[in-house]
């Protein structure tokens, strides 16, 4: 009876280009992972931060030995969603990158397509416009 060798699925990673920094927002299952990302950590943010093109490459790095892939993200459009600012929004500030405030709404940087999707069902819309974070 033959046997195949499956290739375990890797898991895909959205990068994104804020300024000039590079940040990602991922849970991490692996410990050890987290560790050697561990000097890129903003804990205020929730995000890991590269400010500059050897640590994000060298992240990457990390990322790819571990069986990761990802996407380096530079137009925002189409991860972005928006909020009135009166409505609730602790749950997709979850899965946020960034976000900014104006005087009517929220605006945030979804860390995936996914999770753009899901904001969008708990009531965001796609955000169209130009904004920097």
């Amino acid at each position: 009876m033959p046997t195949f060798d499956v290739m375990p699925k890797r898991k895909r990673i959205s990068i994104f280009k804020l300024g000039r920094l590079w940040v990602l927002k991922h849970f991490f299952d692996d410990k050890e992972i987290f560790k050697a990302l561990l000097e890129y950590y903003n804990q205020d943010q929730y995000r890991f931060e590269f400010k500059s093109t050897y640590a994000r490459n060298n992240s990457l790095k990390i990322l790819e030995r571990n069986g990761f892939d990802y996407d380096l993200v530079e137009d925002l459009k189409g991860y972005m969603v928006q909020l009135p600012k009166s409505a609730k929004y602790a749950p997709i500030l979850k899965n946020s990158v960034a976000f900014k405030e104006t005087i009517n709404e929220r605006i945030f940087v979804m860390k995936d397509l996914a999770a753009v999707e899901e904001a969008v069902g708990l009531g965001a819309k796609i955000y169209e416009g130009e904004i920097r974070f």
